[in-house]
């Protein structure tokens, strides 16, 4: 992977993680596009690019991730990560081999995307406007929703935890805090197991040069997450989710098409 690739790749991990679009269909399809290799490093970037969007959030809520005297905060994170633990576990082989299928991922895009389309009528009369009055209960079943992004891959972590929020009575803009707030502990544990999996396959990976393209192209996807998620709850607080599911219809049929033509 050389440097310009790696900034690509930041760029579009940057402006998709939080995003109701799918940074993993992106970033798959983004690598054979601009020639990167499907080797072990590549596949430890797309994850361990993540770090550095967990810490635009971290950074823009900063108040309340480091406000240690509300514990419940921590606990509502923790409960609402669970399912997916439990799932990512249980499934790890079904997890991988739709992850290695971009016909799979295009038809999740393109599903995912007419779901979009009707999704704002679905959930009327929100009465839950701050991260305060989510209950464990909440937190819970927003993290079964998040399962939807585990086992299929293109349907987009902050879409199905923003919708699992709109299905729990939070507005579009606690929903989609919410989401960003959980996005840390689940991208966190993603990463952490992702090290430790290259630690012991692949160690070879874990070098210098590796090392400077990971700490250049997290830096640009920090700064390209964070304006990313100061444009999105505004935008989707005025215009829903059918716009992305429109995008996520077109998206998906290019992506099918260049597969159906080999040029993917």
């Amino acid at each position: 992977m050389t440097i310009i690739q790696a900034i690509i790749l930041a760029v579009v991990e940057g402006l998709t993680e939080f995003l109701p679009i799918s940074s993993t269909a992106h970033m798959k399809f983004t690598n054979p596009i601009i020639g990167v290799a499907d080797d072990p490093f590549s596949k430890f970037f797309e994850i361990v690019i993540q770090l550095a969007a967990i810490l635009a959030v971290v950074v823009i809520y900063y108040r309340k991730f480091f406000d240690f005297s509300r514990i419940s905060f921590y606990i509502k994170l923790i409960i609402a990560l669970i399912p997916a633990v439990v799932v990512g576990v249980l499934l790890k082989k079904h997890i991988e081999a739709a992850l290695g299928n971009l016909y799979f991922i295009a038809g999740v895009m393109i599903g995912g995307g007419v779901l979009f389309l009707f999704a704002d009528n679905w959930f009327r009369n929100p009465r839950i406007d701050d991260e305060r009055q989510v209950s464990n209960k909440n937190a819970f079943v927003i993290g079964c929703y998040q399962i939807l992004s585990i086992v299929l891959p293109g349907f987009s972590r902050s879409a199905a935890t923003i919708l699992g929020g709109m299905s729990q009575r939070l507005t579009r803009k606690a929903a989609a805090e919410f989401s960003f707030f959980l996005a840390v502990p689940t991208m966190l544990a993603a990463s952490v197991k992702e090290f430790w999996d290259m630690h012991k396959e692949h160690p070879e990976v874990l070098n210098r040069e590796h090392a400077t393209l990971l700490g250049l192209s997290s830096l640009v996807c920090f700064f390209v997450a964070i304006i990313v998620i100061r444009f999105f709850i505004g935008f989707l607080k005025k215009y829903g989710f059918k716009p992305w599911g429109y995008y996520r219809i077109i998206v998906g049929l290019v992506m099918l098409v260049l597969l159906w033509r080999g040029m993917l």
